[in-house]
């Protein structure tokens, strides 16, 4: 049995013609998320993806930005509902230190007593440091400190049941620090924030971000065998999977994908 990959949304922060980058994971009927975009909008998603949130026993939070952030409060909330009237076997979230204090203080504001007093009970906090293994369901990952510049953010290195590796590189540049952790992948997610051509327009390397030719550089170097480009502009949605391909395509052989929200892989 292969796994699969839903992105449930595929763009940077700003975005408003889709949703902000996220995804699950699914093997046999369990649910690996990582991030939840920046609000309620997450419901949406996962309801259109056939994804019953009965089924996220794991969620992986790479940092507290807005964007990826606020949806996993949502996640909570669902979770801490269903699991107190049974219906919810539990979740654990996985982050670092800051994303669990932001997370518990986002929650004691805004949720229930009797949603909070689920918190480490059916929903439980792993907080990891750089380097930390863990094990969520059936992936066993390493979580990794991406050396950001703005906040601290936390990428991983996945193996998959069937032994292929996927390594989330985070929504910021890579650092060769973190070699280790990127190199070999079968898959390599990547944040592509616009075309090498609209650098001028929209200024990727003021806010520390990528284009689809410094990802696809980088995935060559990293010896990567698949290539994913996410958290774009949302400017010509029409016409980015076949922009960013063909970008990308000049500096890396292997294949490449420009999902669009909602679409799935199996890898």
């Amino acid at each position: 049995m292969t796994t699969k990959i839903t992105f449930l949304g595929t763009g940077n922060a700003l975005v408003t013609k889709c949703y902000n980058t996220c995804f699950a994971l699914q093997y046999e009927g369990e649910t690996f998320l990582t991030d939840a975009g920046g609000g309620n909008g997450i419901l949406a998603q996962l309801e259109k993806a056939h994804i019953a949130v009965s089924s996220i026993r794991n969620l992986f939070l790479t940092h507290g930005h807005t964007d990826h952030i606020l949806g996993v409060i949502w996640v909570i909330r669902m979770v801490a509902s269903l699991y107190t009237r049974g219906k919810h076997a539990g979740l654990t979230i996985f982050c670092h230190d800051e994303c669990e204090q932001k997370l518990r203080t986002f929650c004691q504001m805004t949720l229930t007593a009797k949603l909070q007093a689920v918190l480490d009970n059916g929903i439980k906090f792993v907080c990891l440091k750089n380097g930390d293994d863990f094990q969520a369901g059936p992936f066993k990952g390493t979580a990794f400190d991406i050396l950001s510049t703005k906040a601290k953010q936390f990428g991983y290195r996945l193996t998959l049941p069937d032994g292929k590796i996927l390594v989330c590189l985070g929504d910021e540049p890579y650092n060769p620090a973190c070699l280790s952790f990127a190199q070999n992948a079968d898959y390599l997610l990547s944040e592509a924030f616009c075309l090498y051509d609209e650098r001028e327009e929209f200024k990727p390397y003021e806010k520390h971000h990528s284009t689809a030719l410094d990802a696809a550089r980088v995935a060559r170097e990293l010896q990567a065998k698949n290539l994913v480009l996410y958290h774009t502009q949302d400017n010509n949605l029409a016409a980015r999977k076949t922009l960013y391909t063909a970008e990308a395509k000049k500096e890396f052989s292997g294949p490449i994908y420009v999902p669009d929200d909602l679409e799935s892989l199996e890898i």
